[in-house]
């Protein structure tokens, strides 16, 4: 096991370089020069060449490209991205507190799924056919189809504003995670569970199943053994859903007006603070590597076959 998590690691290295390399250019892709963005951002209102000259050499843009990057690079390592063109902070000091406040959403939305998803599966699954299997798949496919930003303001209408339950914005208390984990795990839930039936329904009809009933064992003691079986497939859906929810928060935040990443980025995106952007795009990417190395590791740890196919 520990070779095995040895290279997976190996694996992810080059991955995370590559990555950061690619976010390291992001600032490069502008057409304009990234001294002028830098004044832009920070309203300037008449930009001069000795000016453009000064910053670059303030910022370290008048480097070669490849020792900007290592630079870049060797800062992020010790989680300083720089500074804020628009105030000046440094750019950690405005995105770990946001970083935070996303996780907090991003954890508790994610173990709903998981619960929501598991149920719903479970019981579709044992009842494959049947009304209640039906009712719940159709349920689904019609709350998915729905925008979230849609469903967000039906329920902000609704539930905060018609009959005053819960509060319309803000993290004020544990009443301001209820909407946007609601709205959050409608989103996900309803597909994730599938994959869950549909990996029951398969284990359901393996030859353990057929033995373990005719060994006379309890229907409740087959079910964990289908259930522990068919979680090798759901933990990796899982361990990716965590960077997907944390990057797909953008809308939910925006429209609960969450002090998070998602509401940051937009921000920073409209005034063009590339270094927030810069740190942003690193974090997600970076979460999707590590969540799907943690995954893999933990389906190896179930499945030792799974060790070899590295």
């Amino acid at each position: 096991m520990g070779s095995y998590i040895v290279r997976r690691i190996l694996i992810a290295v080059p991955l995370l370089l590559t990555i950061s390399f690619l976010t390291f250019i992001l600032i490069n892709l502008s057409p304009l020069d990234p001294a002028e963005v830098v004044l832009q951002a920070q309203g300037v209102p008449e930009i001069t060449e000795d000016l453009l000259e000064e910053t670059k050499e303030e910022l370290g843009m008048n480097k070669p490209f490849i020792l900007q990057y290592f630079d870049w690079l060797f800062a992020t390592l010790q989680l300083d991205f720089g500074e804020s063109y628009i105030n000046g902070k440094p750019v950690w000091s405005l995105l770990g507190p946001a970083f935070l406040n996303t996780f907090k959403l991003t954890l508790v939305s994610s173990v709903s799924i998981i619960f929501v998803s598991i149920l719903l599966g479970v019981i579709c699954a044992l009842n494959e056919g049947k009304m209640i299997d039906k009712s719940v798949r159709g349920f689904s496919f019609f709350l998915t189809a729905m925008p979230s930003y849609w469903l967000a303001s039906m329920l902000i209408w609704y539930i905060s504003v018609k009959l005053d339950l819960l509060p319309t914005s803000g993290m004020e208390s544990y009443k301001s995670y209820i909407l946007p984990v609601i709205v959050i795990t409608i989103s996900y839930a309803g597909i994730y569970f599938r994959n869950v039936r549909t990996s029951m329904l398969n284990n359901l009809h393996e030859d353990y199943v057929l033995y373990g009933r005719a060994s006379g064992l309890s229907e409740v003691k087959i079910t964990k053994h289908i259930l522990r079986n068919s979680l090798q497939v759901a933990v990796t859906i899982f361990g990716m859903s965590i960077p997907i929810i944390l990057g797909s928060t953008v809308v939910i935040e925006n429209v609960f007006a969450w002090p998070g990443l998602g509401t940051l980025s937009v921000n920073s995106i409209l005034s063009r603070d590339f270094p927030i952007i810069q740190a942003y795009v690193l974090i997600l990417a970076t979460a999707f590597v590590l969540f799907n190395t943690i995954s893999d590791i933990i389906n190896a740890a179930m499945n030792p076959k799974l060790r070899n196919d590295l």
